[in-house]
């Protein structure tokens, strides 16, 4: 992303919500130490929800294995809070009617390579002033998804623990060593689950949820299963 364009995104973040001014950590939220996402295959697992000031990483390996539909119902579920939310696409890819109606409160920030992706990520962090930011990479190609440096998960680690943030990283594969929650979708759903309700695919939604220890090591939690 060019010195242009994060001027250009930097005026967005004031046109789109000029009347935020306080840090995430200062949000009323902040008092609780984890995020409820309303999915009850990721909050009973992680008895609550998505820790804040922490990365999290959902990993989608293939079509049809529910990456979509469940950061699409992350956006829902904060929208309906009234939740200043970002999405960064890293691909472009994010067809925007799934949301519904009301987006005043969603910064879609479209790039199209997990290059500029990250560049937005790094501004809007270290902004601080919005609660949940999704990074989606699920659909980058895995050449620039192989650039991408270790440290640059570790930066972003170090960014959220100044505020209650939540980041979610979208990836086809595992790769952000720094998380604290690592979400592996199971599913298999068929081109027909099109044609369903969102929220009846979501309750049959399977994943594995991952939860790192503060010594480094990680444990598995119970695999959440329609």
């Amino acid at each position: 992303m060019s010195a242009a364009n994060i001027i250009e995104l930097r005026k967005l973040l004031a046109e789109r919500f000029p009347g935020l001014r306080t840090r995430a950590d200062e949000l009323p939220t902040a008092k609780q130490a984890f995020w409820p996402t309303g999915v009850p295959q990721l909050d009973t697992p992680l008895h609550g929800g998505l820790n804040k000031g922490a990365l999290a990483e959902i990993v989608s390996e293939r079509p049809g294995s529910g990456g979509t539909l469940l950061m699409t119902a992350l956006l829902r579920r904060a929208l309906s809070e009234n939740k200043f939310t970002t999405l960064i696409d890293g691909q472009d890819s994010l067809d925007v009617t799934q949301l519904g109606a009301d987006l005043s409160r969603l910064l879609w920030v479209r790039c199209r390579s997990a290059a500029e992706a990250l560049k937005a990520a790094d501004l809007i962090l270290r902004d601080g002033n919005l609660p949940l930011v999704l990074l989606d990479l699920a659909a980058n190609p895995a050449v620039q998804l192989r650039k991408i440096p270790a440290t640059t998960w570790y930066r972003f680690q170090r960014l959220l623990e100044q505020t209650s943030a939540v980041c979610v990283v979208m990836a086809p594969r595992p790769m952000v060593a720094p998380a604290q929650v690592r979400i592996t979708l199971r599913s298999r759903f068929s081109i027909q689950a099109l044609d369903r309700e969102p929220q009846e695919l979501l309750s049959e939604l399977k994943l594995d949820v991952t939860e790192a220890r503060r010594s480094g090591e990680s444990r598995e939690l119970e695999s959440q299963s329609a």
